[in-house]
């Protein structure tokens, strides 16, 4: 198929509108047929219970052109085993794994020509989510769900390269201990908002969330979890019941064990010892592995000897290894990958 006449390289990471999305309704107890639609609207009635007590998760994943003109997606089961989890904890109808895969086909197939082409840096992003379409006046789960999923090219999340980040430690929460930051809601998004913007407006590019019981240990950025190495090369990533299970970091600690050999450990850890590392990175759908090359703890800086002009080692290893699996020039493992076209 002909690919739409887009400057790949330039497009930016932004939201583009497709040819076609996919929606699906849940009334009386079950899921509709769903179906394909060109209407990017949602309307909804104004006492909808997303729009009243902000009931709706979501995901995110890539499609990408491989060498061989495949194009495939990567890991959407584990978005759909999360996305059930997340509507659990939400007093959701659950919409389920095969659906969600066959929902996933469908959009990306429908919208095949607005997949970047191969080396061109750019993929198509997709985002599934559902909402509380019901009424809802009392505070209550609503009885009426919509599950939507639309794509938009996207262009490299960090155009010209990605420059190590300067992040510093916030003085405010993300999740509350055994509340909803393990959860892919919106409104844990919203609760980062204020203090990302805050950060901004300090120079910062991101925050550091700790963990609000002790805030002692870190926890991860309000869009990625962290991954630090050490000075003899393991990796860890920190370990909260409030952090959301990334599917990214998951990949990138297989990866680092079984494809570079490295000693990979999910622990606590403690701010104090962020001096100790060799190397940070924040990893996520959009940029994968983002080098951070220095964290300010109220005044105090915390730089890595990876420093501030390039990737460290061990974090350009990860990635290049991720998006090589990704884009088909290395071998991923069994199940890693799942061709569309």
């Amino acid at each position: 198929m002909e690919k739409k006449d887009l400057d790949w390289g330039n497009i930016g990471f932004t939201y583009m509108a497709t040819d076609k999305r996919y929606v699906s309704n849940y009334k009386g107890g079950a899921w509709d047929e769903g179906c394909l639609t060109s209407d990017s609207n949602v309307v909804i009635n104004e006492c909808a219970g997303i729009l009243q007590y902000c009931q709706e998760c979501f995901e995110g994943l890539k499609a990408y052109t491989t060498e061989d003109g495949s194009i495939v997606t990567f890991r959407p089961d584990l978005n759909a085993e999360r996305m059930m989890d997340s509507a659990e904890q939400l007093k959701m109808p659950a919409f389920p794994k095969e659906r969600f895969l066959e929902a996933v086909d469908q959009v990306v197939k429908a919208n095949a020509a607005w997949v970047p082409p191969f080396g061109s840096g750019a993929t198509l992003y997709l985002r599934p989510y559902m909402f509380a379409s019901g009424p809802v006046i009392g505070v209550k789960p609503s009885e009426e769900y919509q599950f939507r999923l639309f794509c938009t090219p996207v262009g490299p999340y960090f155009k010209g390269g990605a420059k190590p980040l300067t992040l510093c430690v916030s003085d405010f929460d993300r999740a509350a201990p055994r509340g909803t930051g393990h959860v892919k809601a919106g409104l844990n998004y919203a609760m980062s908002l204020y203090a990302s913007v805050t950060a901004h407006s300090a120079g910062y590019d991101e925050n550091v969330f700790v963990d609000p019981a002790t805030r002692s240990c870190v926890e991860e950025t309000g869009g990625a979890n962290f991954l630090f190495v050490t000075r003899t090369g393991e990796v860890v990533t920190p370990q909260s019941s409030s952090i959301l299970p990334s599917i990214t970091r998951r990949s990138l600690m297989y990866v680092a064990e079984h494809y570079l050999g490295l000693k990979v450990k999910e622990r606590p850890v403690k701010l104090s010892e962020l001096s100790e590392f060799a190397e940070c990175g924040l990893c996520g759908t959009a940029a994968v592995i983002s080098p951070v090359g220095k964290i300010v703890d109220h005044g105090n800086e915390i730089c890595f000897p990876s420093g501030m002009e390039e990737m460290g080692d061990v974090t350009r290893k990860l990635y290049d290894t991720l998006t090589g699996i990704q884009m088909g020039t290395i071998k991923a493992p069994e199940g890693w990958i799942r061709k569309i076209v």
